[in-house]
């Protein structure tokens, strides 16, 4: 019966032999490549973070919310959550991108830069703190820092993870200096860090009476012994 059968409807084939060789499937219609949705996911946290920046730094942290954040980028709450995980985490990201440059360029150049003389790099740190100050941003900047501040000192989850923040940022400073006259590193880098942004706030009040080039000055007393002490090899 089964060999009638077979001569009937004549031998199987493999299921390859009955379909083909398969191909690949074509993308969906209207669906961006890997390249493409990278750069729109680019764009779209960038606008969430100039959005934040205005608006936390005119009705502060608690004065704006997502949704708030959301509309002023012209965008949806949903693209905030597919970014972000919440407030604190777009906070953290807007400090990160705000602040990169603003302790770290002349304080990396004076760490970095060892062939010129200890005193010429101060110099060189002190003009472009100087600098900074000039600009529109470092007001918005110094209204940023206070507004999450106090976030931080209002909401215990955030401003736990806002100390990590700062603490991650003494760490990088301090693995580059020594502990010398018993001033462990540590300490170094966090005076200096509270000297940056202290004199800052200072000297936005009141620029007279307390100038920018304090900043030479500071960061002398403060790192200077750790500069002029000799490499170990």
């Amino acid at each position: 019966m089964i060999g009638a059968q077979q001569e009937r409807e004549g031998p199987q084939r493999a299921p390859q032999e009955r379909e083909g060789p398969q191909r690949a499937r074509p993308p969906r219609e209207g669906t961006p490549p890997g390249g493409a949705r990278r750069e729109r996911r680019e764009h779209t946290r960038a606008a969430l973070l100039q959005a934040a920046q205005r608006l936390w730094a005119e009705r502060g942290v608690h004065g704006a919310s997502l949704d708030d954040v959301a509309a002023a980028a012209g965008l949806t709450k949903g693209a905030v959550y597919s970014n972000f995980t919440g407030k604190t985490d777009l906070l953290l990201a807007l400090l990160e991108h705000y602040t990169h440059a603003r302790f770290g360029t002349e304080v990396h150049e004076l760490l970095h830069e060892t062939d010129q003389p200890v005193a010429e790099r101060l110099r060189r740190a002190g003009e472009g703190y100087r600098h900074r100050l000039g600009t529109e941003d470092a007001r918005l900047l110094a209204l940023l820092l206070v507004e999450f501040w106090l976030y931080g000192m209002r909401d215990y989850a955030a401003g736990w993870r806002l100390a990590e923040w700062y603490e991650e940022r003494r760490g990088r400073l301090a693995r580059h200096l020594p502990d010398v006259d018993g001033v462990p590193a540590a300490d170094r880098a966090a005076l200096a860090m509270a000297m940056d942004f202290g004199l800052a706030a200072q000297h936005l009040l009141d620029p007279d009476r307390v100038p920018a080039d304090l900043y030479a000055t500071g960061l002398d007393l403060i790192l200077g012994p750790a500069l002029r002490q000799p490499r170990s090899m």
